[in-house]
């Protein structure tokens, strides 16, 4: 599936069915940016998951709040649009895709 982006006005219309993948992210963060061509690539190679980046900036506050993201990148994982799991910091693309794996159970 494409990767989207998504922010405080569009966010809850594009929880989807399935597993959904939210990746938190700013411009000024080194591992955001370090992390965002990983979570690219894993999107493009796992077509049965959604992948959105959400980036935090002073127009897109609300959703970040709601979810307690307090340090990126965080990941939240939800399921047919229900928050199920959370993960903050610098991944890898095999721990990602090891995530995802337990995530589809």
């Amino acid at each position: 599936m494409a990767l989207e982006h998504a922010n405080d006005e569009n966010f809850s219309g594009m929880l989807k069915n399935g597993i959904t993948l939210v990746d938190f992210w700013a411009s000024w963060c080194g591992p955001c940016r370090m992390f965002g061509p990983i979570f690219e690539e894993t999107s493009e190679k796992i077509s049965d998951v959604n992948f959105i980046k959400f980036e935090i900036d002073e127009t897109n506050r609300r959703t970040p709040v709601k979810y307690g993201i307090r340090s990126i990148p965080s990941v939240l994982a939800f399921r047919n649009g229900e928050l199920i799991e959370a993960r903050t910091g610098l991944m890898d693309a095999e721990t990602l895709e090891q995530w995802i794996k337990e995530l589809k159970g």
